[in-house]
């Protein structure tokens, strides 16, 4: 993973498949780090919280599309009618 910002902005600029790959990464990683913190040992302890907000942030932007998406069907279905 790249140290570029993570900024809402930026995500919402991702392909789907590539914020899914990114999650991916970051919840591995997360599970690395939350290993090394139960033996006693994290070279960058910030780093979890850092990744437990990049994380909520790409489940709320992958919840705002799908809403969003949802209220173009609603929409189109009701003009339907």
């Amino acid at each position: 993973m790249s140290e570029r910002k993570l900024k809402p902005k930026v995500l919402r600029e991702m392909s789907p498949e590539e914020r899914r790959e990114l999650l991916n990464q970051l919840r591995a990683e997360l599970v690395k780090l939350q290993t090394q913190r139960s033996r006693g040992f994290v070279e960058k302890p910030g780093r979890i919280r850092q990744i437990k907000r990049i994380i909520a942030r790409i489940l709320t932007i992958e919840r705002e599309l799908e809403l969003a998406e949802e209220r173009e069907k609603a929409k189109k279905s009701s003009a339907k009618t």
